[in-house]
């Protein structure tokens, strides 16, 4: 007699690569380092095959539609009216009380209803799924669980988008309408054959009918995710990408002859550089190039450094880092290169001596982001919700800007260079004043606090260029689906644009300051003009694997274009030339 194969079989090594996902989707980079080495999953024939965004989260999602409709198989009235939420760590108690006190008042416990649990088992024909797609992912960032719940999870998780979503309020939770759905689609008895069919996919391209299909142009030869972008500040047609596996490329992607063709350049293949990441991922996180040009900073998960000439010659690389690189940048002069790490530390390397000049241990935990104040002056922040000024000169810090409650994402220095912004988990950006360190005035403390994001802020973004007599300007992106422009003086939200219906995970301005543009998991590239405050222009990336990651915009001359770092394993290229919303 033939042996029975079990019809469900969960491995530990299976749950093992899940929570190793979940973990490195949420941010958690140094609890999924240690899980890695402790399972030995670098050995697991799991560890390469390819876990979706939030699959997890998906999938306990599905247990609680289970146990919904484990509860609730009896049709009696208090199943059908049960307005208790389910939970995965409490047990379910039916009410008709939506707070869960209890049919006698909220002085008398709620008495659990008994479950047959023979009786339960839904039919075949009967199973409950889920009622969307995977949002897609960023490298490091992502929603929250539940609108009172500080930010837990570093990247989209899967549920489908939410219609409702307030601008300056709490978002709704999303998974609780998702399973609302759910419970009320498995009470139908209605046959599987009358349901709606589903709506047809979205075809990717421009949202209105005047831009041409051909505006963007997609660069193919990445294997993985794209992660990074960014054009050469001096060879305007280099670009360089780089991607989950550890690849950078370089094309070369001529600019359109004025005036613009009806039929984009033609672009060839790319020069591969690649490094393939022995044991650890290799997800590149930062593409830097000097303000000249020759050289390429390379920020890997790898946690090795590499510096590249635009021949793609490896200049040099080096593996002080104990954690993977999220930062690298390159002083204005090119002498010095900053490297941020999960380790905590910043290093300083001198570039002409191919070496490492001095390191400093700027966090207790990781450090997420650097950006230069002066050629001897930087700004570091990390998970500690800490932002430190360090100068090459000393070893402790100057200046300790403390006031974010939770980790710190990305700093940026104004063009002014008077004043860093900062933005957080703690669902704030703020407005710091540095005159007293890059001019040597008198102390400045007061910090300007922008309110209104109901989610993780992503993303900053000084406007470049500032009108005589106005204040700077200042972009934000946040996981609650929304971008922001803020008076960075007064702190006043200028306007709250609400286009995109999950995770906002790339934000920039053009070089002239006329636009903005954002990025998203929804796939939609969405470009704001900047003065009227208005939204000019959109593209849609695709429904099957939609995410834009990051957006470089480049203006020289008559070249005016956006590089585009996709999730579907593709470089974008927009010719914002071509585009009739946006001249």
């Amino acid at each position: 007699m033939a042996r029975m194969v079990p019809p469900i079989k969960i491995t530990a090594d299976e749950v093992n690569c899940l929570i190793h996902a979940y973990f490195e989707d949420s941010g958690f980079q140094h609890s999924a380092f240690v899980l890695r080495a402790e399972g030995q999953l670098s050995s697991s024939p799991n560890y390469a095959k390819h876990i979706p965004r939030g699959e997890l989260v998906e999938l306990l999602s599905k247990a609680l539609l289970y146990a919904e409709v484990e509860a609730h198989w009896k049709g009696n009235s208090m199943t059908a009216n049960c307005k208790s939420s389910f939970s995965l760590l409490e047990r379910h108690v039916c009410s008709l009380d939506p707070n869960g006190t209890g049919l006698n008042g909220p002085n008398q416990a709620a008495q659990p209803m008994e479950v047959d649990q023979q009786a339960a088992q839904p039919q075949a024909n009967g199973a409950v799924g889920m009622n969307g797609t995977a949002d897609s992912v960023a490298k490091r960032k992502a929603t929250t669980p539940a609108a009172d719940e500080a930010p837990k999870e570093k990247r989209a998780r899967t549920v489908p988008p939410d219609d409702n979503m307030q601008v300056d309020g709490v978002a709704t939770p999303a998974v609780k309408q998702t399973q609302d759905q759910a419970a009320s689609s498995s009470a139908s008895s209605e046959p599987a054959e009358s349901k709606k069919p589903s709506k047809p996919k979205r075809p990717q391209g421009p949202s209105d009918d005047v831009t041409p299909a051909n505006v963007v142009s997609l660069l193919k030869g990445h294997k993985t995710e794209v992660f990074v972008c960014a054009w050469n500040p001096t060879k305007k047609n280099t670009l360089a990408s780089g991607s989950r596996d550890t690849v950078v490329h370089l094309w070369n992607v001529p600019d359109s002859k004025p005036p613009a063709t009806a039929v984009p350049p033609k672009i060839g293949p790319p020069m591969t550089l690649s490094y393939p990441s022995q044991s650890e991922p290799g997800d590149l996180t930062s593409l830097d190039w000097t303000q000249d040009g020759s050289l390429l900073a390379i920020g890997s998960y790898d946690a090795i450094l590499r510096v590249c000439s635009t021949s793609g010659e490896l200049y040099f690389s080096h593996t002080q880092h104990e954690g993977p690189i999220f930062a690298t940048r390159f002083s204005k002069s090119g002498r010095w290169l900053l490297t941020a790490s999960l380790d905590g530390t910043v290093c300083v390397w001198d570039i002409h001596e191919k070496k490492l000049h001095k390191q400093f241990q700027c966090h207790k935990d990781c450090c997420l982001d650097v950006d230069w104040l002066t050629e001897d002056i930087f700004a570091s922040c990390g998970a500690d919700g800490k932002i430190q000024i360090m100068s090459l000169a000393h070893a402790r810090p100057p200046k300790t800007l403390i006031g974010h409650t939770t980790e710190v994402n990305q700093i940026k220095c104004s063009p002014s260079r008077a004043r860093i912004a900062s933005c957080s988990d703690d669902r704030t950006a703020r407005i710091w004043n540095i005159e007293d360190i890059v001019y040597n005035r008198p102390p400045n403390n007061d910090v300007v606090v922008l309110r209104g994001h109901s989610d993780t802020v992503s993303s900053i973004a000084w406007s470049p260029v500032v009108a005589e007599g106005e204040h700077e300007i200042l972009a934000s992106s946040s996981f609650d689906g929304t971008s922001r422009l803020w008076d960075s003086v007064t702190g006043d939200c200028l306007r709250v644009f609400q286009d995109h219906k999950r995770h906002v995970y790339a934000l920039a301005f053009s070089p002239d300051a006329r636009f903005f543009a954002t990025g998203g998991a929804d796939g939609w590239l969405h470009v704001y003009d900047v003065k009227a405050r208005q939204k000019r222009w959109s593209w849609y990336a695709g429904s099957e694997k939609p995410g834009i990651f990051e957006i470089d915009w480049q203006q020289s001359g008559n070249i005016n274009r956006m590089a585009l770092a996709l999730e579907s394993n593709q470089v974008g290229v927009v010719d914002v030339t071509r585009v009739p919303l946006l001249q």
